[in-house]
């Protein structure tokens, strides 16, 4: 609880969701409560969630139902190499 209460006085815009609660979402209700209670907070602070490890499309659905702004994961498209045209600023 007191990750809540840093919460209110951090200025941030985004709250990722650690995969860790997202992985087993749809067999453990304690994770699914959790990412509801976070997203829920994100929402009333104005600020924009992100779930990683999205790994299948019965996640997707779940976290899209709970109101989670942005997903992660191998379920969405592997991660791809930065192509850099140009001297880096």
């Amino acid at each position: 609880m007191s990750s809540f209460a840093y919460l209110k006085t951090l200025p941030v815009d985004y709250l990722k969701i650690d995969g860790g609660f997202v992985k087993d979402i749809l067999e453990d209700q304690v994770d699914h409560a959790m990412v509801k209670a976070i997203s829920t907070i994100g929402g009333v602070m104005g600020l924009k969630t992100i779930a990683e490890y999205v790994e299948n499309t019965a996640i997707f659905d779940c976290i899209t139902a709970l109101g989670v702004d942005f997903a992660q994961g191998y379920g969405l498209g592997h991660p791809q190499p930065l192509i850099c045209t140009g001297t880096p600023r």
